[in-house]
């Protein structure tokens, strides 16, 4: 069974060892964001693998509760950019009030 449901768009992901990213963009089916005050990527893992996916990938979950996005656990942005800060891969959008 597919589910259609509307979520925002992962717009550009830059972190390139992730499994998930092929030509800066992320084709997971959905991703997840945060952990408390970490707006990291949960979805993110390396592989040499990348996925042979065309679908775009949306957010399904968002687990920053301080983040102004962050719509009774789900992501209010239009889109979401992700990158790399330090060693890990989070979201560049996300706003804490």
């Amino acid at each position: 069974m597919l589910i259609a449901t509307d979520m925002p768009e992962v717009a550009h992901c830059t972190v390139s060892t992730c499994a998930y990213n092929t030509d800066s963009n992320c084709h997971a089916r959905a991703i997840t964001i945060g952990d408390g005050d970490n707006p990291g990527c949960d979805t993110y893992f390396a592989n040499n693998t990348h996925t042979r996916s065309h679908r775009s990938a949306g957010v399904g979950a968002c687990k920053v509760e301080a983040c102004n996005f962050n719509d009774d656990f789900e992501c209010s942005a239009d889109g979401i950019d992700v990158g790399s800060q330090g060693k890990s891969a989070k979201c560049l959008t996300c706003t804490c009030h």
